[in-house]
């Protein structure tokens, strides 16, 4: 259990990237976390990043599988006694190809990660948060700036983000009986192993290819550490951070 103060987060894919450094930047905060996703050695590469002592829980965990979901959110009330934060994060795209010749499971496959597996956690998160005392919790869904303008070759990824938005939106109407705030970060070119391509270049609308600008992934930290501090009466609903000169008014 921990102690009265100390806040409870749940982080899915947080073997790397955006969620791998959330979870440093909410342990150093004094948050115990669970670390949740599909790789058991990317988990504890980062359990083994955390400072000495920090309280934390590796739970190897996919998340499509509604019965995991279900272990993943028993386990976390079982060893920290309540849940503050669910951030959503875990996510992927299906291999960039022509719109018209993308096989159906690969656009099934991204639905259910996408957008199918954060409803699962949703529910969960409600189910305890209204129950939980004091009642109350927070989620964040990481939308991506494809939340809102399309990359080429990209519907599934596009549609599924463009859906979390909707959830996002559905979440926060029905999580205010219960004091249940959700907001969404949309994320533009994060330096991560999913954005290392664009040093070689990314296809473009106009049919070209460009390098685009990343920036630290720190600053994404950063950001869910303000989202995930405030209190419950106050809600970031949306907030967009990117690359600065990445190409995003204009894009499409």
């Amino acid at each position: 259990m921990t102690s009265a103060k100390q806040k409870v987060a749940i982080i899915t894919g947080a073997g790397s990237g955006v969620g791998r450094a959330s979870a440093l930047a909410l342990l150093r905060e004094g948050w115990a976390v669970s670390l949740a996703g599909r790789r058991v050695e990317a988990l504890e590469e980062t359990r083994e990043r955390a400072a000495e002592g920090a309280s934390l829980l590796v739970v190897p965990t996919d998340i499509t599988d509604a019965d995991a979901v279900s272990q993943l959110f028993a386990q976390t009330v079982d060893e920290f006694g309540r849940l503050d934060l669910l951030f959503n994060n875990a996510g992927s795209g299906a291999r960039a190809m022509p719109l018209e010749d993308l096989p159906l499971e690969q656009w099934q496959a991204v639905v259910d990660l996408n957008l199918t597996a954060s409803f699962v956690c949703t529910q969960e998160a409600f189910r305890i948060m209204k129950a939980q005392d004091p009642m109350g919790g927070r989620i964040i869904n990481n939308g991506s700036i494809s939340a809102d303008r399309p990359r080429p070759n990209s519907a599934p990824y596009t549609a599924t983000k463009h859906a979390l938005t909707g959830l996002t939106k559905a979440t926060s109407l029905d999580g205010r009986k219960y004091n249940i705030a959700c907001g969404q970060i949309d994320i533009g070119n994060a330096l991560t192993e999913m954005t290392a391509r664009m040093g070689n270049g990314v296809p473009q609308a106009d049919g070209t290819r460009a390098v685009e600008p990343t920036m630290d992934v720190e600053g994404i930290a950063d950001a869910i550490l303000y989202m995930a501090g405030l209190p419950l009466d106050a809600n970031v609903q949306f907030m967009t951070v990117m690359a600065t000169q990445m190409p995003y008014i204009g894009r499409g």
